[in-house]
């Protein structure tokens, strides 16, 4: 059985509901012809919201800054998927530096999670259309189902943080296994049975990312997408790009 690579927490934690998204909104500051980042001055939390496939259907979002409190921050978070300033401005960062950055600009403790999902905003809804088809239409022998799912993302990434996530993924099967065109990073794993395989590549003439996402399911209810759909997503997050919605081709 393949060793999983995503596997940080415990089955029974990664069962439960993912964690919230928080970001840092930066303050830039241009000195001459090169720019560096300034301290944090607000931060936003986000949370998307699944049809039952693990596709997105919405999402939700909240945002704080000293002198304004907690406010509504549904605009914002579409800017900072599509607007390149506003991205530039706008960093991925797991709660524990979200809460320090909270503190340090005076907002005390960091509300928990059941609290800031109290406080989220207007909701933004995502259009929604049957799966396209992507692949072949009938799973392998052994499985019950099989679905394609692509995760776009904003914003780019560094080649040490590309390199990071193959020396996450890597497994020796990649080494000798067929790779998408225009892949630069890939994974595979089992859990309970399900396969899921993985690739990261540029879409859109290098404008963005995707993450395109194989699932061999034994079972047409398989509690395993949601999770491991989250954390490879998260993984992505982690080293700087911004997830924008999950689609399913299959």
């Amino acid at each position: 059985m393949t060793a999983d690579p995503l596997r940080a927490v415990p089955v029974e934690v990664a069962a439960r509901r993912p964690p919230l998204d928080y970001y840092l909104v930066l303050v830039l500051v241009r000195r001459g012809r090169s720019e560096s980042t300034g301290v944090a001055e607000g931060i936003v939390v986000e949370e998307f919201t699944r049809h039952r496939d693990s596709s997105t259907s919405g999402l939700d979002s909240v945002g704080w800054t000293p002198e304004a409190g907690w406010w509504s921050s549904a605009s914002l978070s579409r800017g900072l998927r599509t607007d390149p300033e506003l991205l530039a401005r706008v960093v991925p960062v797991p709660r524990g530096e979200a809460e320090d950055v909270y503190r340090r600009l005076g907002g005390g403790r960091l509300p928990d999670e059941a609290a800031l999902r109290a406080s989220f905003g207007v909701h933004q809804p995502f259009a929604t259309a049957a799966p396209l088809r992507l692949g072949p239409a009938q799973a392998p022998a052994g499985f019950s189902e099989r679905r394609v799912y692509r995760v776009l993302f904003a914003k780019d990434l560094r080649e040490d943080q590309v390199e990071d996530l193959r020396t996450t993924w890597w497994t020796a099967e990649l080494d000798t296994g067929p790779r998408a065109p225009g892949s630069v990073a890939a994974g595979h794993l089992e859990r309970g049975g399900d396969h899921f395989t993985w690739d990261l590549r540029r879409v859109g003439n290098g404008l963005a990312w995707c993450l395109d996402v194989t699932a061999l399911l034994t079972t047409d209810a398989s509690s395993e997408v949601g999770p491991t759909l989250y954390e490879l997503t998260n993984a992505v997050r982690q080293r700087g790009l911004i997830p924008v919605t999950t689609e399913r081709f299959s």
